[in-house]
């Protein structure tokens, strides 16, 4: 949106006061926020890249935007953390293992570009080790993990659920890509200099973690 530095700092103290004030209302606020999650990413999402719709300076669905990728994300890691906190562990890590099996899959086998309009450098070789990745990973956590004792889910259904959100996670990554390429810049922030900014760390985290608290928070009502 290119806001001046001021008006970053305010909207990250707004964000910060919300978080705040959802610790003391978490099990009223969170079925809401983490449903709005999932329709927005699930649903929205796919729209937004294919239209490649732009944030305007000073828009409102801006600053929504912004509430609903993070005010979710931050009730996702409070959830699953209270459930235990190798739950969060084990949600964060599927991201990083879609990611890093992605990266070396798609160096090694990438020809058939993902949405070179977005991200150039991303394939669909890519996408399918994050896949074999992720299964691999899951299926591990599965077998020799006390985690499983709160999935109840059978080899067909948690396969499924690996699949799907690893295909989050991708919408995630692409979702911050366009967001820089609109915005005309190379890293989101020079927070963390060489790895593109704050957001290039969190932008597959803010998808799946809500999506994963809200499997979660459904499996055990």
């Amino acid at each position: 949106m290119r806001q001046s530095g001021s008006a970053r700092v305010l909207f990250a103290l707004l964000q910060l006061i919300f978080c705040w004030q959802l610790q003391g209302a978490m099990s009223q606020a969170m079925p809401l926020l983490l449903l709005t999650s999932a329709v927005f990413w699930i649903l929205l999402m796919p729209c937004w890249l294919r239209f490649k719709w732009a944030l305007r300076g000073n828009d409102f669905a801006g600053y929504l935007t912004g509430m609903i990728v993070i005010l979710p994300t931050w009730v996702a890691m409070s959830v699953l953390y209270a459930v235990t906190p190798w739950l969060l562990l084990a949600a964060m890590a599927l991201v990083w293992v879609a990611d890093i099996s992605a990266y070396f899959s798609g160096r090694a086998f990438g020809r058939h570009k993902l949405a070179p309009a977005i991200s150039p450098g991303k394939t669909w070789e890519g996408v399918a080790g994050a896949v074999v990745g992720v299964l691999i990973y899951g299926g591990m956590v599965w077998v020799l993990s006390p985690l499983a004792l709160h999935m109840n889910f059978s080899a067909v259904m948690l396969g499924a659920l690996l699949i799907g959100l690893t295909a989050i996670s991708v919408i995630g990554d692409l979702f911050e890509s366009l967001l820089k390429r609109q915005a005309g810049i190379k890293d989101s922030s020079q927070l963390l200099p060489g790895h593109g900014g704050v957001l290039d760390r969190i932008d597959s985290l803010t998808s799946t973690l809500p999506l994963v608290a809200l499997i979660v928070y459904w499996t055990r009502t």
